[in-house]
């Protein structure tokens, strides 16, 4: 009998007992888990090379659980019939991720939570090319999960082998084991996730969700569906039993750089990752949440949103330009229909193009999460395609490189460590309660200015106000009369808090930052000429 602990993966193999045949193409094997109370999980197999399944399965809760093997091929007994019993105690250990359960969409629908309903708070790296040798393993991959862990992301994107800006089988996309498939796409390496596993599980061990990418968009066109839904199957079946999160494919509908038929394929592209949606859904026993990553937003990906569980946006590289469609497509995304959890998934790599520093990673990450966004996905221009100092990535297909910054000093670029210092701030707080509060402030952005300030939080209880361009304090509008609060300025570049003090309204339940007498130590100006935080907490009453 196999033991374990509730939510942590164990596995198990299952030997095929005929020879000579494509055992990958010909046959499906899945496990049903019965456990208590009767409820079932049917679980896919994994092919590991030569005649060998394998099974991995978490328990969501402790208890006694049977299996029995399925098979497509009925006739074979290896494979068809087997039984066995697992018993799984309580989780004993401290990381959050198998102690608190898998992801899911929060009863809210804008946030995430675990499976005990602890709030998540999405604070995403970008790792696209993370399972190459590039990235050595372990040293490497290592060091650039524990300063992430140490900076409190929660969450690593990263793709399962077929990599964007490379055609099909470049050598840059390899790992120790070679390619994720075999050239012609017969059939998969099961060497190539032997190593990728390493990865995956390190990220989990290191408390970090991974946010598995199944590939590059453009690989539909070159695989098909059918092949696709293998390579689907393939990951579902390795990697469901750890706490994950499905993406189905990065800029889905995006045609390959060169094709010379980008409108056909681009059909193609938002059709086939619909059908491809609902097979994940289908055989995913765990159901973790799922989206896909787009050209602008996830519901135009696909021809029906509810194949997703989250809006994932992308919204442009173009440093401050970029901000009035993050800000619109955001906005949008959180307003509309069926409600689902916003996440900017994409945007402004820092360092790229020479720009996009750490004040526009400070300017979007607030301007998403204040206008309802569930999180925020960082980049580092150098991490995402692994440059190294001896040999930087070099040029997509359509000619020009992205950059040449190595991802061993991309990973200590400031910006990580604002966002770092931003989820902490908002993490003292109920986050998942925020609401976008325009009103709140006066000026607020609009069409006509996206870089006047942004309000939200929870009416009652907290304000928080980014402020972008800091040449005078805002106003505070609408606060109610029979709620106290004291204010103070946190500065997004190191964390450090300046003292504001009680905040008095006048009868109308506004207050002007700029008519504080000098005492307050604040001016009609900021203190320093960057971007500010502004904070409202509600002062608790003491009782006599």
């Amino acid at each position: 009998m196999l033991c374990g602990q509730t939510n942590v993966p164990v596995e198990f193999s299952l030997t095929s007992t005929k020879k000579q045949r494509d055992i990958f193409n010909g046959v499906e094997v899945d496990v049903i888990f019965t456990g208590p109370g009767g409820q079932e999980w049917r679980v896919p197999a994994f092919w590991s090379g030569g005649q060998e399944f394998r099974v991995r399965f978490a328990a969501p809760k402790p208890g006694r659980y049977n299996w029995l093997s399925i098979c497509s091929d009925a006739q074979d007994t290896g494979l068809q019939g087997q039984k066995g019993l697992f018993e799984a105690a309580p989780y004993e250990g401290a990381n959050p991720l198998y102690r608190s359960g898998g992801l899911r969409v929060a009863q809210n629908k804008r946030t995430f939570e675990h499976a005990d309903g602890t709030p998540f708070f999405w604070l995403a790296d970008t790792w696209w090319m993370g399972l190459c040798k590039r990235l050595d393993w372990p040293g490497d991959f290592q060091l650039l999960a524990s300063d992430r862990t140490a900076k409190g992301f929660s969450v690593i994107q990263i793709i399962a082998g077929l990599y964007p800006d490379m055609p099909a089988f470049d050598e840059r996309g390899a790992n120790e084991a070679g390619f994720p498939w075999e050239k012609d796409y017969a059939r998969i390496n099961p060497a190539y996730f032997d190593m990728a596993d390493l990865r995956i599980n390190w990220l989990v061990r290191s408390g970090l969700m991974p946010c598995i990418v199944g590939c590059w968009g453009y690989f539909l066109p070159w695989m098909g569906v059918e092949k696709m839904k293998k390579h689907w199957r393939n990951l579902v079946a390795r990697y469901g039993a750890y706490p994950v999160v499905w993406c189905l494919a990065g800029e889905g509908t995006m045609p390959y750089y060169l094709s010379k038929n980008k409108e056909k394929d681009g059909q193609f592209q938002k059709k086939g990752w619909t059908e491809i949606g609902r097979y994940v859904r289908e055989i995913d026993p765990y159901r973790h949440p799922i989206t896909i990553h787009p050209s602008s937003s996830a519901r135009q990906t696909v021809e029906d949103p509810a194949v997703l569980d989250f809006d994932m946006l992308q919204t442009g590289h173009g440093d401050r330009t970029s901000l009035p469609n993050t800000v619109e497509r955001v906005s949008e995304a959180y307003q509309t229909t069926p409600v689902m959890p916003v996440i900017n998934g994409e945007v402004c790599y820092e360092g790229i193009g020479e720009a996009c520093r750490q004040e526009v990673q400070r300017m979007m990450f607030w301007a998403s999460i204040l206008n309802g966004a569930a999180g925020h996905t960082y980049g580092a221009n150098g991490i995402w395609q692994v440059n190294t100092r001896d040999k930087p990535f070099g040029p997509s297909p359509h000619g020009m490189s992205w950059g040449n910054t190595p991802w061993e000093e991309a990973f200590q670029l400031p910006g990580s460590t604002n966002l770092s210092m931003a989820k902490q701030l908002l993490e003292r707080y109920r986050w998942w309660q925020f609401e976008p509060h325009p009103e709140w402030v006066e000026p607020h952005w609009s069409k006509e200015n996206y870089f006047a300030p942004y309000a939200a939080g929870i009416s009652g209880e907290v304000r928080i106000i980014f402020i972008p361009l800091p040449w005078g304090a805002p106003g505070i509008k609408g606060i109610e009369q029979d709620i106290r609060y004291h204010a103070f300025l946190f500065n997004p570049t190191n964390g450090k808090e300046q003292e504001i003090g009680p905040v008095i309204p006048d009868k109308n339940g506004n207050w002007d930052m700029r008519e504080l007498s000098s005492a307050t130590n604040t001016t009609r100006l900021m203190p320093i000429y960057q971007d500010w935080v502004l904070v409202l907490e509600r002062i608790k009453e003491t009782k006599r």
